[in-house]
């Protein structure tokens, strides 16, 4: 059987087994709906707030200030949209970075056609937002800053505290989209002056289908789902106990684990990094070099197509991506990558490699003798090679 190699952890992961321990019993014993008031309502209700606590006290916040939603496009649509439409009468203008996910710059293209100013804050050749920058662009009217905290495809991390004191000193809410950052590096929302946080379970070997808003108490959201009422009446829909415990389970080993692994993944990525830029003429770093994500290396080669190098890494066992896998099937060139200053023929010429929980040290020294000769072939019958 051939090799079957998976370095696209920033994609999606692994559900680990102790959550799929955790998460049977919901689906065929302790099945009940949360709001029923019978015996099996109350279990599962029991189970629903456990793993409120569980979250809430991973990132410093208050378990009536955790939302759970199915998806981290769900928070963020219904942080950017539910402020939006909550403060409108206190000012239309939102500032977000170039850099964010596709789900946060879609709805924010959304609120621009139903009457929202929005602000998109260019970031540097490393891809980092400069606070002053965001600073300088807050208004009277500005109601909201949403900066993503570790970019989904270059690996990039934002000076978030700095952002968010800025935003606490002008008065104005401030959300990250922390679905990349979430149980990779400690996060406190009152040390790091963060109103509103978005994560998600499937990013942290945890199932598809949970995530969770943080909502800061005293923020007014208008929901964009109607219902029921559950999650104080800002997220209406039965709550999916299996998957919520298995997010909190899940949260909770990468507390624990987040020292070791982040020591492990860094030795893994930096080794990638080195090694396959000092053997590939004309390869890059795309990203900050030290300010990053400890799993995810997005490396550019000039002569070379992305999609070509996936399909012949691929062929050789080895699953990597062009970037973010939520749009990758798009022909348009990345815009974190644009964003960067990278030209289309460039951008084309990039991968994403992204590291987790069961990645080997043979693996890596598989992929730093493969990658080496795809790119040399691919180059062979390249009409832009040299």
């Amino acid at each position: 059987m051939r090799k079957r190699i998976y370095l696209d952890y920033a994609a999606t992961t692994p559900v680990d087994p102790a959550v799929l321990v955790a998460m049977r019993p919901y689906f065929n014993r302790d099945f009940g709906n949360p709001s029923s008031l019978h015996s099996f309502g109350q279990k599962a209700k029991s189970a629903l707030e456990g793993s409120r606590n569980v979250i809430a006290g991973l990132i410093g916040a208050k378990s009536e200030e955790i939302i759970f939603t199915s998806s981290a496009t769900e928070s963020n649509n219904l942080a950017l949209k539910g402020v939006a439409f909550a403060n409108r009468d206190k000012g239309n203008h939102i500032i977000i970075s170039a850099i964010e996910h596709d789900c946060v710059l879609n709805t924010a293209l959304w609120l621009s056609k139903q009457g929202f100013e929005i602000t998109q804050i260019p970031v540097g050749k490393d891809g980092l937002v400069d606070p002053e920058r965001i600073e300088k662009s807050i208004k009277k009217d500005t109601i909201l800053v949403s900066v993503i905290w570790g970019n989904n495809e270059i690996g990039t991390l934002q000076p978030i505290v700095e952002i968010g004191r800025i935003c606490r000193k002008k008065n104005v809410l401030f959300h990250t989209d922390a679905a990349q950052a979430f149980g990779k590096i400690p996060i406190d929302v009152v040390r790091d002056n963060v109103d509103l946080l978005t994560a998600s379970s499937h990013k942290i070997y945890g199932p598809k289908g949970a995530a969770f808003l943080f909502v800061k108490r005293g923020i007014l959201l208008t929901p964009i789902l109607h219902g029921g009422g559950q999650e104080r009446n800002l997220r209406s829909s039965t709550e999916n106990i299996g998957s919520i415990v298995g997010f909190a389970i899940a949260a909770e080993i990468a507390d624990e684990r987040m020292n070791s692994e982040n020591k492990k993944l860094l030795m893994m990525r930096d080794k990638i990094i080195n090694k396959i830029l000092r053997k590939v003429p004309d390869s890059y770093l795309n990203g900050h070099p030290t300010k990053r994500i400890s799993n995810i290396a997005n490396l550019r080669f000039a002569f070379v197509e992305g999609e070509s190098m996936i399909m012949e890494l691929s062929a050789a066992g080895i699953a990597v991506s062009t970037g973010s896998a939520c749009s990758s099937p798009k022909l348009e060139p990345s815009h974190v990558l644009l964003a960067l200053g990278l030209r289309p023929e460039e951008i084309h010429g990039s991968v994403r490699i992204s590291l987790g929980r069961w990645t080997t040290d043979k693996e890596i020294d598989y992929l730093i003798e493969v990658l080496p000769r795809v790119v040399e072939k691919l180059r062979k019958i390249s009409p832009f090679a040299r």
